[in-house]
């Protein structure tokens, strides 16, 4: 992927961006400030340098992550193996559709990340509820963070001095709590304070072999299942129709890799809309694999008792499950970080842009604020975690944020693309795209409003 100017930050010295971590960054960073017109850039860098191949793994990468250990309770939420795969497969055509609708918007209007693209087309009101978004989605992405450290310490601990995890908790230094604190405080936050991100650039690869390496220890696990497990009960249908709707989070938190998709499919080689279709659909069926191996096997193997991080289900003396627990630790411990910049750098625009101030007149306060920053979103995230220690509660929140990136954004940029386009008539494929991206929008806004609903009223007050 090529390499980019940052917008926020432009002092060299201490910016310096690798072709991995540091462009994943930079995909939701915020463009407040531009130091480089998008013109001069282009013509400096030329066409993008990623195959479509290339592109193919960078969006796959992008979508797989920690909403994997989920999927097996979302299939027990959804009433079985076929409600699950039915849910994901016609929430799979939209999902591909608001990803070609993005490449269109942004190819159109010039605009090279999700919410440039997002403030050129829907304006103003639109573009900053989009930064919004993509601030409140990373917090609570790292709040989702540090709930699966704990989970994955619980277990590890447990194992290391050979006691059952009931017998562990009552010791202070095997505490949840206080694990997950020293976890934080001594690896993630001094990660998380320096300006740049460059020494991350070993992150993608480690995400793409620890999730790989799950979802094969879980497959594996069920066709050759241990001498100890008891054979459970699987549902076979939702205990009512809503409950399918609950299975929805998680389906969005899995695929949401729109955010960063605009900044891929302008890196490529040949951005064409047609190519892009073909690469995301790709893309997406890999995931679809992945996340259907995962979820119908984890949830063949338990049951309806499947915990909702799957890990949590196996016990602590399995060795390959001990294994995988510690590649999601070290996954998590590096995306933490980067999550993280992408939300201060959204946050830290939107100063700049409203105080009307430059980067080059804030240098001094910047450095303020971004510890500032760093520690108040490192406390809040970690307060929120050890009283939250149910992921599945963080996901049924942060899952409805993920359907406005795939559903309510792509729809309302396509209605207002073709609405800004001048003709003397108007045809009926002009008409169908409209009515498409209404479809979209309400879709999103369903699912947003349903999912945010539950996990207030039946989640976070349970």
């Amino acid at each position: 992927m090529a390499q980019g100017t940052g917008s926020i930050n432009s002092d060299y010295k201490d910016w310096e961006w690798s072709d991995d971590a540091g462009e994943r960054a930079r995909l939701l960073q915020s463009p407040s400030v531009e130091t480089v017109p998008k013109n001069s850039e282009s013509q400096g860098n030329g066409l993008g340098s990623t195959s479509a191949l290339g592109a193919v793994f960078i969006v796959v990468n992008a979508a797989l992550g920690a909403g994997l250990l989920n999927f097996p309770a979302a299939f027990s939420m959804a009433g079985g193996v076929a409600a699950g795969i039915a849910l994901q497969m016609c929430m799979l055509i939209f999902i591909i559709g608001g990803l070609v609708i993005l490449a269109y918007c942004s190819q159109a209007s010039n605009e090279r990340t999700y919410q440039e693209v997002v403030w050129a087309v829907c304006g103003k009101v639109p573009g900053v509820l989009c930064e919004v978004a993509i601030a409140v989605y990373t917090f609570g992405t790292c709040i989702a963070f540090l709930i699966i450290i704990g989970d994955q310490e619980d277990k590890i601990i447990a194992a290391l001095v050979k006691e059952p995890e009931e017998v562990g908790s009552s010791r202070w230094y095997m505490d949840r709590k206080f694990t997950i604190s020293i976890t934080a405080f001594f690896l993630i936050l001094p990660l998380s304070i320096p300006k740049e991100i460059g020494f991350q650039k070993y992150a993608s690869s480690l995400s793409v072999i620890g999730t790989w390496y799950v979802t094969a220890v879980i497959i594996i696990k069920y066709i050759w299942p241990d001498k100890e497990l008891v054979p459970v009960e699987i549902p076979t249908s939702p205990s009512t129709w809503t409950a399918v709707f609950n299975a929805m989070p998680t389906i969005c938190f899995g695929f949401q890799c729109h955010v960063s998709s605009v900044p891929v499919f302008n890196s490529m080689k040949q951005p064409e809309v047609k190519t892009w279709g073909a690469v995301v659909t790709a893309a997406m069926v890999i995931a679809l694999f992945v996340y259907t191996g995962t979820g119908i096997c984890g949830f063949l193997t338990f049951g309806a008792g499947v915990e909702q991080d799957v890990l949590m289900s196996y016990p602590s003396n399995d060795i390959p499950v001990a294994l995988a627990r510690a590649f999601i630790i070290l996954c998590v411990l590096t995306s933490y970080p980067i999550l993280h910049f992408c939300g201060r750098a959204v946050l830290e625009g939107l100063w700049l842009r409203y105080s009307g101030i430059t980067v080059e007149e804030d240098v001094v306060r910047e450095r303020r604020r971004r510890l500032l920053q760093t520690i108040s979103w490192f406390l809040l995230t970690l307060l929120l975690a050890l009283f939250i220690p149910d992921i599945g509660k963080v996901i049924s929140v942060i899952g409805g944020l993920a359907a406005c990136f795939i559903f309510v954004f792509p729809g309302l940029c396509l209605i207002q693309a073709k609405l800004s386009e001048i003709q003397e008539t108007r045809a009926i494929s002009w008409w169908a795209q409209v009515s498409y991206g209404v479809f979209m929008v309400t879709l999103g806004a369903f699912i947003f409003g349903q999912t945010t609903a539950n996990a207030i009223f039946v989640d976070l007050t349970a």
